[in-house]
């Protein structure tokens, strides 16, 4: 069986608590999952960011943590998690 993905892991198993995640697109903001569950090896959550109204989801593809922001015209592609460090 494969493994489970690693930066995903540490999202699921701080959850509730609040997290600072890297993007791939250079950024970083703090998140607040509302759930994070696992299909096998397969990872889903979705969340907010603090500085922004917009609601997230995050899933695994392969090697990637792929991240989604919704908008008024459908979910957009931001890029993929790079790091995750606990806050405070």
């Amino acid at each position: 069986m494969a493994d489970l993905h690693p930066l995903a892991k540490q999202i699921h198993q701080a959850s509730p608590a609040p997290l600072r995640l890297e993007l791939s697109d250079g950024t970083s903001g703090v998140f607040r999952m509302g759930h994070t569950e696992w299909f096998q090896t397969e990872f889903q959550a979705e969340g907010t960011r603090d500085d922004d109204e917009a609601t997230y989801r995050f899933v695994t593809d392969g090697d990637a943590l792929l991240v989604g922001r919704e908008t008024a015209d459908g979910w957009t592609t931001v890029g993929t998690v790079t790091a995750v460090s606990p806050v405070g």
